[in-house]
């Protein structure tokens, strides 16, 4: 892959999101990588370390944005690529200590919190559900008195659907002190808006289905370590157990990435418009976003995010009724599950059982795109009255 073209000044992550995992700059050479379409590789005797031996070890087609995604997220070394969000986060949750605790988010994506009561099951493992924004009690969770210490401290920040803001940095201090690993999805915020790793974290993991991807089209993951022995142990974990990307998504999800700036500034500047104004709306209840003085932990986002984010919370007078008739109500904006892609979606999240019972039956997740947003406000507010 090309070096750095300006090794002597630092990359911005908006330009390094571009250049980066690129071919090398020969004569004729192709400006993007190819993508390579073979499961297996010539191959004779001993294989040599990094030989290219079959497609499930590696191939050509991860590498480039396996690259892109380690700079993005200032590790020394590459991302792995994962065949889903899940993948991605099963092969994180993997490294827990058997019959040790791993502290989760009490709001967290909920197929992540199914796959940390699995391994209750599986591994005799401890789950201690914490309110992430308190700080005080991520930390009095990771070795309580008398009970199994934590292995791990899992952090969403902010969190999946209600947008609470961790303290990342004292978290993580605190729990290396006691011994614990750390991991932060890194989904909604994205490298763009925070670099946990930079702040001392062990393992960051997204699903790059949504903002990395942004097209809708692509069910991708990725985790991202400075821990050679940490990485090791994920990439036996994908070899093995097979959760391994095919090389048309791989392809599209760099090509999305190519764009991560562009769009999210677009979508983090109109959702922070349409917070302001539906606060103000006489037909919602309440508004939920990292931008908003009202927000809980404003001040902390504001100190610790490069960016508000892309998504909002919005609970419609009415309750949970009146939520999904604006879901039906709409016309721009798409009602659908997952988020970050250029089209503006919506949902009313406690429809689904396994959504924490704390988050509101009336709570619609609301992803904006990049779309127009006088046209996106203009649906909502005609939605919002209609419903009334």
């Amino acid at each position: 892959m090309t070096p750095d073209p300006t090794a002597a000044r630092p990359l911005s992550p908006a330009t390094r999101v571009v250049a980066s995992g690129r071919p090398d700059r020969t004569q004729g050479a192709p400006v993007n990588p190819p993508v390579v379409l073979s499961s297996t590789y010539v191959s004779t005797g001993t294989p040599e370390p990094g030989e290219k031996l079959y497609a499930r070890y590696t191939t050509e087609t991860w590498e480039p944005f396996e690259q892109v995604l380690g700079e993005l997220e200032h590790s020394a070394l590459p991302a792995l690529v994962f065949s889903s969000g899940m993948a991605a986060v099963t092969a994180a949750l993997s490294l827990v200590t058997p019959g040790t605790a791993v502290v989760v988010p009490r709001h967290a994506y909920h197929a992540t919190l199914l796959a940390a009561a699995e391994l209750t099951e599986r591994s005799r493992v401890h789950v201690r559900p914490v309110d992430v924004a308190d700080t005080a009690d991520v930390v009095g969770a990771i070795a309580p008195t008398g009970e199994v210490p934590a292995s791990m401290v899992w952090l969403e920040s902010p969190t999946n659907p209600m947008l609470d803001v961790a303290d990342v940095p004292a978290i993580v201090a605190a729990a290396r002190e006691r011994g614990a690993l750390t991991v932060v999805d890194n989904t909604f915020a994205t490298p763009l808006g925070q670099r946990p790793l930079t702040e001392g974290v062990d393992v960051v993991v997204h699903s790059a289905t949504k903002f990395l991807s942004g097209h809708s089209d692509v069910v991708l993951g990725a985790a991202v370590t400075d821990d050679a022995g940490l990485r090791e142990r994920m990439l036996t974990r994908r070899t093995v157990g097979g959760a391994i990307a095919g090389p048309f998504e791989t392809y599209l999800a760099l090509r999305g990435l190519r764009t991560l700036a562009l769009r999210t500034e677009r979508s983090q500047a109109s959702a922070l418009v349409l917070a302001r104004r539906l606060e103000e709306h006489p037909g919602v209840l309440e508004v939920r976003h990292p931008g908003l003085p009202s927000h809980p932990q404003h001040d902390r986002a504001t100190a610790l995010l490069d960016g508000y984010g892309s998504v909002l919370t919005v609970r419609p007078r009415g309750g949970a009724a009146a939520a999904d008739a604006l879901t039906r109500a709409v016309r721009l904006w798409v009602p659908a599950t997952s988020l970050g892609g250029v089209e503006s979606t919506l949902e009313r999240r406690r429809r689904f059982s396994s959504e924490a019972a704390t988050v509101p039956e009336d709570l619609l997740r609301l992803s904006v795109g990049i779309e127009d947003v006088e046209d996106l406000w203009a649906d909502l507010d005609q939605a919002l009255v209609s419903i009334r």
